[in-house]
């Protein structure tokens, strides 16, 4: 039986790294994450990417009314890939931006395409990485869901190491902790 392996790169974005919500050791992810994608490939997994991606009017938001903090708004770019991730994508690969912390449409898809194995890896690990790992686990209950947590940060160490310990708690697998 062959497995089906989906790696999801979560909102590695400019204004994540380096910009509006940007963050000291947010950039030092960047070469892992590389690492990450081209081994995944190399084994011959699936590869997705989630973008976090406002409207303008995102301060009107509820998301923006606790957090306001006018951030990875469609079009500019702060809303794009950081350095070299932003040339990982290829055909084939899904792209989902997501107005909100977890991704309908990443819920979607790992539904229809059944995968065996789901491994997150990116930006922000306590608010869209912990979301979309509840999205993953919810969609396949069955599945092996992971964090890498050298491939995971945030700007709060403390709600950080709490995100690994509640994943942990919901059954997520975290590696290299």
């Amino acid at each position: 039986m062959h497995v089906k392996k989906l790696l999801v790169v979560v909102d590695y974005q400019k204004d994540f790294v380096d910009g509006a919500l940007g963050f000291p050791g947010a950039a030092a992810l960047e070469r892992p994450i590389v690492e990450k994608v081209q081994a995944h490939r190399r084994a011959g997994g699936a590869v997705a990417f989630t973008l976090d991606t406002h409207r303008a009017d995102y301060l009107s938001t509820q998301e923006g009314k606790n957090l306001p903090v006018i951030h990875c708004v469609r079009g500019t770019e702060g809303c794009a890939l950081y350095g070299r991730v932003a040339g990982l994508p290829q055909k084939g690969d899904r792209v989902f931006e997501k107005p909100a912390f977890g991704s309908a449409e990443l819920f979607d898809y790992l539904r229809a395409e059944e995968f065996h194995s789901v491994e997150l890896v990116g930006l922000v690990s306590n608010i869209c990485v912990l979301a979309n790992a509840v999205l993953a686990k919810t969609a396949l209950p069955e599945a092996v869901v992971q964090v890498d947590a050298t491939c995971t940060a945030g700007f709060d160490q403390g709600l950080h190491r709490a995100a690994l310990d509640v994943l942990h708690g919901l059954q997520v697998r975290v590696i290299n902790r």
